[in-house]
């Protein structure tokens, strides 16, 4: 989880200029130019939301290891199995409730 952690902060880092405001000088940037320049900040900042709802996850998921909580379903408090923790370490429900909760 902690290597995970890290690489999204490294991906925060490297994209953060793709997320900054586009500017509005016409004559350097074309009207085509500056929309595709538009949706490119916007796919880089919803891809910026869903990385930091990953790491808030992840950070939940370290915090319920300090306290001894880790790997107990949110929902039914039944234990998470074991091979769906090592594809999410973030899992916060087992896969009944999660299949349940769509």
């Amino acid at each position: 989880m902690r290597q995970e952690l890290e690489e999204l902060a490294a991906q925060s880092a490297t994209s953060a200029q793709s997320r900054q405001p586009v500017e509005l000088d016409q004559q350097s940037v074309g009207r085509i130019s500056r929309v595709d320049a538009m949706q490119v900040q916007a796919l880089a900042q919803t891809v910026e939301k869903r990385r930091q709802a990953r790491v808030a996850l992840l950070h939940r998921a370290l915090r319920k290891i300090e306290t001894g909580e880790y790997g107990v379903c949110e929902g039914c408090e039944e234990d998470i199995a074991e091979g769906r923790l090592r594809v999410d370490p973030a899992a916060r429900h087992c896969v009944r409730c999660a299949e349940h909760a769509r």
